[in-house]
C-alpha cells in the first residue's frame, strides 16, 4: 500500500493539507509541522514507527506530484483513431483567425493545438497587443460552450469563483455555487480568465487546484468534509496576463501558477502589420494618415525598448486603432492624438518630458509628414512652448 503524501496550502492563516485527491489531512498533521513543510516548499508523506504510530516526514513536492500521476503501460499507447481529423483541424485552422487579428500562422496553430489538447493557456504581452481578442477569437474558432469571467476587477474572489452562502426565513442558511462552479462542470467548455496578473492572491490560490493537472478540483469549503467538485472532462482554461514592471497595478505572478500554464507570446505589431490592420479596419480613411498613426506607434515603440529612449512604454496598437476610429470620424490627426495618445505620457519635466517629446514626433507628421529628425533636441523647447497652453 503506498504511503499518503500531502501537499500543504495557504488559506488566509491557516496552512492546509490535501492528498492528490483533494482528501483534506489537516486535523491530522500538527500546525507546526505543516507551516515548516510549506514555507520549505516541501510535501508531508504519512509514515509508521517502529512501534506503529504514524508521523508525518517531510519529502520533495515531486514526491506529491508523481503521487497525482496515475501510473499506465506506456506500451498501450495509441494514437486516437481521430488523430488525422485533429491534425487536419490543427493546421487548417489559420483560416478561421478573424482578419481583424493579426498573429503569426505558427502561434495560432499553436494555441488552437493547445487548446484542442485541453492545455491551460497563458497569453501574455503587452497591453493592447491583442491578447483578449486572440482569446476570445480561439473561443469562437473552437465552437464550444465558453465562460468569461475578468478577474482584475474582482473584489471578492470568494464570491466570483465558489458561490455565496445566504439566509433565508423558509430555507435557512444555503449555499448558492458561482457561474465559475458552473463553468468547470460543463463538458468542453471554454474558460477564459482575463486579466489574470491583477487578480488577487486568494483568486489564485483558488485556482491552484483547479488548474493543476494531477487534481482538478475546486473546495467549496475549508472546513473538514466539504465536498469538493472536479473539473469536467474537456474543460480548457485560457487566461490572459500583462507580465513586467512596467504595469504597476498587476502582481508578481506566483511560479507555481504559471507553471501550470503553457504561454503564448502575443507579438508586438511592427509598422507595416500595423498599418495593414488600420487599413482593413478603416479602408476609407486615407491611407497617408493611418501610415502616419502607424508610425507614431512604432516610433514611440522603439524609443521606449532603446537603452535611453525617451519613453516608458509605447503607443500600443489598441490605441492606434482608437486614432485610426477618430480620424474616420472627422478628427484630426493631430486632434486624435491629443485625447488619446497625450494623456499617456508623463506631463512632468518640462521641456525633458515625455509629453514634450511626443507632442514634438506627432507635429512632424502633421505639418509635413516626414519622421525625419524625430527628436530634435533644439525644436524641443519651442514645441513645448507651443503647447504649454
Amino acid at each position: 500500500m503506498n504511503n499518503v503524501v500531502v501537499k500543504i496550502e495557504k488559506s488566509g492563516n491557516r496552512f492546509n493539507a490535501f492528498d492528490s485527491d483533494g482528501k483534506k489531512y489537516t486535523s491530522d498533521i500538527g500546525t507546526g509541522t505543516r507551516k515548516k513543510a510549506y514555507l520549505s516548499g516541501m510535501a508531508l508523506e504519512k509514515r509508521i514507527n517502529k512501534v506503529g504510530n504514524p508521523y508525518w516526514w517531510k519529502v520533495p513536492m515531486s514526491e506529491f506530484e508523481s503521487s497525482s500521476i496515475p501510473e499506465f503501460d506506456v506500451s498501450s499507447i495509441e494514437i486516437p483513431s481521430d488523430h488525422a481529423e485533429v491534425l487536419n483541424f490543427i493546421h487548417d485552422s489559420y483560416k478561421l483567425k478573424p482578419k481583424g487579428l493579426v498573429m503569426k500562422e505558427l502561434k495560432w496553430k499553436y494555441l488552437v493545438r493547445s487548446a484542442v489538447r485541453g492545455k491551460n493557456i497563458l497569453m501574455t504581452g503587452p497591453a493592447g497587443c491583442g491578447k483578449t481578442m486572440a482569446a476570445k477569437s480561439l473561443v469562437n474558432s473552437l465552437d464550444r460552450p465558453d465562460f468569461y469571467f475578468n478577474l482584475g476587477a474582482t473584489q471578492d474572489p470568494r464570491s466570483t469563483l465558489i458561490g455565496n452562502t445566504h439566509f433565508d426565513k423558509k430555507k435557512g442558511t444555503y449555499f448558492s455555487p458561482s457561474l465559475f462552479v458552473t463553468a468547470i462542470q460543463t463538458p468542453n467548455a471554454v474558460i477564459l480568465l482575463d486579466e489574470l496578473s491583477r487578480a488577487h492572491p486568494d483568486a489564485w490560490n483558488i485556482l491552484m487546484t483547479v488548474l493543476d493537472e494531477g487534481q482538478r478540483y475546486i473546495r467549496l469549503d475549508e472546513a473538514d468534509g466539504q465536498a469538493t467538485i472536479k473539473v469536467a472532462k474537456g474543460v480548457t482554461f485560457v487566461a490572459t496576463a500583462n507580465i513586467g514592471n512596467e504595469y504597476t497595478s498587476t502582481r508578481v505572478m506566483d511560479k507555481a501558477l504559471m507553471d501550470r500554464f503553457i504561454i503564448v507570446e502575443m507579438d508586438v505589431l511592427n509598422d507595416v502589420e500595423e498599418l495593414g490592420l488600420l487599413s482593413y479596419l478603416y479602408p476609407n480613411v486615407d491611407p497617408e494618415l493611418l501610415k502616419s498613426v502607424s508610425e507614431i506607434a512604432h516610433s514611440t515603440r522603439v524609443e521606449a525598448s532603446s537603452e535611453d529612449g525617451k519613453f516608458a512604454s509605447g503607443v500600443s496598437t489598441r490605441t492606434s486603432v482608437e486614432m485610426a476610429g477618430l480620424i474616420f470620424d472627422g478628427f484630426g490627426l493631430d486632434e486624435a492624438a491629443e485625447v488619446c495618445v497625450y494623456p499617456q505620457f508623463d506631463s512632468s519635466g518640462g521641456a525633458d518630458s515625455e509629453r514634450t517629446f511626443i507632442k514634438q514626433l506627432v507635429q512632424k507628421y502633421v505639418s509635413d509628414g516626414s519622421d525625419e529628425n524625430l527628436f530634435n533636441e533644439e525644436e524641443v523647447n519651442e514645441t513645448e512652448a507651443e503647447y504649454a497652453s
